[in-house]
């Protein structure tokens, strides 16, 4: 990989995660600063509203007789003269009411009017009243609103639907045009259809007393005022906030440039610290990191990573790889010794494997001038010795012995100890004696030096060639299987003996077997049975036993090579873990007896 390309490339990461900091930061500082600001307009502009509806109130409430006067504007508002925004001058009609009003009753502070003497008029009185003291009411209402600021100010009586609003009255700036058009100041008695928004801002306003709500550029207030009949009042107010919103994204604005340009001097501080006291020391440890690689010149290395050596991670990272390229260099100098002892260790185990085959007969068939009989075996060890074994030789010209052994454990110890007791039954064999006595005396000679503990199974047989008869010992080894009378192999199941060297002084028995012409005799190590598939089941004996009678016409060599080919397709991809040893032995019947020469 070409690492030299991206030598700088840790900076220019580092750059970009401060750069893409910085933007989400100013991004997150802009819309944060914003809603905070925001919502503290709000918060403001509902405490002044809130203020300014309790004025209102006030100012309605002055008045002892105000439900009287608030029924009768409502239920004669269109029968009503009306003068609004009036500034009382002589020449006003209010001024003329006024002075008709106290002419028909003196005496009457009109401002302080209750409702028992308002009744007590006369319905025109009454209505001269009501006249003027709603002009006065406008009046007021407008100094309140043109001393605060708001675009409308106003009392609505609602149905308990909220879906209709009837103005009762409407506060104006000077100069303003009242009419039943958008955006005009609405007379007295003007109903109009309450939008979805305002009806649901009514219903909390009635049901909270006051509430706020947006509506875009606007922002619309209601407070909960009384109830007339089964009709709930309002005061409402109107509040043009796209100035105000203007004033706090350019205020925003202004300070998120502030924050970020602040953020990117220190940014660009932060940069310039983690290059000289983090980028720097560690590209020093890269780069000797790469000339270990290249040179594995630990010395060279060491020197210039002593020069490295700042109080904190990196210089305890440079004393690491000091420390680990020494490291290295013991660890390559002990694979150097490991390789060398194991290559030393293969040789002989490559020795001791041609020993091993050597030490077993190899040469097949083995006894090509005894027609009587043909013999195949094959071991097969599951590391590069094992510990299985078979063995076979004419202990006179009548009789043959045959063999076949597992010694316990794997490896190198079962391979000496294979050879040994291979060594000492081929001694005893030899020595014309029954299987019995082979067995017996070899289970002496091995106890007799064993201090490991190890042992063997065994399965010996001798056969007598001119009449068939085969006489056999088992030690603790697997059952043979021979054919019967019509050619399918049987598994003879005789009485076991002991292990060979589990017990000094045993005496094995014996049994004979009398084969017929063409019989077959299949030995097998427990590496065969106890086979296994990637599934851990095991090959087993019916398996043997079906594999065998595939073909009851094989020969030896047949019969071995059907077993292993279905051995394989059984245990597929699975480990061999035991040694694996068979030999089938085929009697042909005893040879054909030729006539003297005269």
């Amino acid at each position: 990989m070409n690492t030299e390309s991206r030598k700088d490339s840790i900076i220019v990461q580092v750059a970009l995660l401060f750069v893409i900091g910085a933007m989400v930061a100013g991004l997150l500082t802009y819309v944060s600063q914003y809603a905070f600001s925001d919502n503290l307009v709000r918060t403001q502009m509902e405490s002044d509203a809130s203020e300014l509806a309790n004025e209102v109130v006030m100012s309605v409430r002055e008045y002892p007789a105000h439900e009287w006067l608030m029924r009768y504007w409502y239920e004669h508002a269109y029968d009503l003269d009306i003068e609004y925004d009036a500034d009382f001058s002589a020449d006003t009609k209010t001024a003329e009411k006024l002075r008709t009003m106290r002419e028909h009753c003196p005496g009457l502070m009109l401002q302080y009017a209750g409702t028992d003497e308002i009744l007590a008029m006369t319905p025109e009185d009454q209505k001269l009243y009501a006249e003027i003291t709603y002009s006065w009411m406008i009046t007021r209402l407008n100094k309140i609103k043109r001393s605060h600021n708001i675009d409308f100010l106003f009392c609505v009586i609602s149905d308990p639907t909220c879906r209709t609003q009837f103005f009762l009255f409407s506060a104006a700036d000077e100069n303003a045009v009242r009419g039943k058009n958008y955006e005009q100041v609405y007379p007295l008695g003007m109903t109009t259809v309450v939008s979805e928004s305002l009806r649901d801002a009514m219903r909390e306003a009635w049901r909270n007393n006051a509430h706020l709500a947006d509506a875009g550029d606007y922002e619309d207030y209601y407070a909960y005022m009384c109830m007339l009949d089964d009709a709930p009042v309002f005061i409402g107010m109107t509040y043009n906030t796209s100035g105000i919103g203007n004033v706090i994204a350019r205020q925003t604005a202004r300070g998120t440039a502030l924050a970020v340009a602040q953020q990117t001097c220190l940014a660009l501080i932060c940069l310039f610290l983690i290059y000289y006291f983090v980028l720097l020391p560690l590209k020093k440890v890269q780069g000797n990191i790469r000339l270990y690689q290249k040179t594995k010149d630990s010395r060279s290395v060491l020197d210039n990573l002593a020069e490295v050596r700042p109080h904190n991670e990196i210089g305890q990272l440079s004393e690491d790889v000091s420390a680990l390229a020494a490291e290295m260099d013991n660890y390559m100098n002990s694979i150097r010794v490991i390789t060398a002892e194991k290559e030393r260790i293969g040789t002989e185990l490559t020795l001791a494997t041609r020993i091993q085959e050597n030490a077993l007969p190899h040469t097949f068939p083995p006894f090509p001038d005894r027609p009587e009989i043909d013999l195949y075996a094959v071991m097969d060890p599951a590391r590069e010795i094992g510990g299985d074994f078979y063995d076979f030789f004419m202990i006179d010209e009548d009789h043959l012995c045959i063999l076949i052994a597992d010694v316990s454990g794997k490896g190198i110890p079962a391979a000496l100890f294979m050879m040994a007791s291979k060594i000492v039954l081929d001694m005893n064999a030899r020595q014309h004696r029954s299987p019995a006595e082979i067995m017996n005396a070899t289970n002496d000679i091995i106890c007799a030096n064993n201090p490991e503990g190890m042992f063997v199974t065994v399965w010996l047989g001798v056969l007598e060639l001119s009449s068939g008869k085969l006489t056999a010992a088992n030690a603790g080894h697997e059952y043979p299987f021979l054919t019967g009378e019509d050619g399918k192999y049987r598994l003879v199941k005789a009485k076991h003996g002991f292990v060979v060297g589990g017990m000094p002084g045993l005496k094995y028995r014996e049994y004979e077997i009398q084969l017929r012409k063409n019989a077959r005799v299949f030995l097998y190590s427990d590496g065969l049975a106890e086979a296994t598939d990637p599934a851990n089941c095991l090959f087993g004996t019916d398996r043997i036993l079906e594999a065998l009678n595939r073909d009851v016409n094989a020969g030896p060599k047949q019969v071995l090579e059907n077993v292993r080919a279905d051995v394989d397709a059984f245990v597929k991809d699975a480990e061999q873990f035991d040694d694996l040893t068979m030999v089938c032995l085929e009697y042909r019947g005893p040879a054909r007896q030729t006539d003297p020469v005269n």
